[in-house]
């Protein structure tokens, strides 16, 4: 269960630094001046007394906030925005298969 709650966590947090280049590069093309993009503020919400595994909940709900985001951008920046967004559902589909194997 740890090896695979580890990797499920490894997956989530490259999924997540892709996404993010893939939004950043994306906005930022070499041929254009440098846009600066307000930070994103990520917040956990606050788990219920007794729940399990309040941090794969909260990574559920702070990728899920990410897609939303996504899916409301201007533009496709060159199929970047969809690829982070398909990203996005892969990794909210290994946390969610760690919640089922976890019973």
């Amino acid at each position: 269960m740890q090896v695979r709650l580890g990797r499920s966590m490894a997956v989530m947090g490259a999924v997540a630094t892709i996404a993010a280049a893939s939004v950043a590069f994306a906005s930022n093309p070499p041929a254009r001046a440098a846009v600066v993009l307000p930070p994103v503020v990520v917040t956990a919400t606050v788990a219920h007394k007794g729940e399990p595994h309040p941090e794969i909940w909260a990574a559920i709900h702070s990728l899920e906030h990410a897609k939303e985001h996504l899916e409301h951008a201007a533009h496709d920046f060159h199929g970047h925005r969809v690829d982070a967004i398909a990203a996005i559902d892969a990794a909210l589909h290994q946390l969610k298969d760690c919640l089922v194997y976890d019973r």
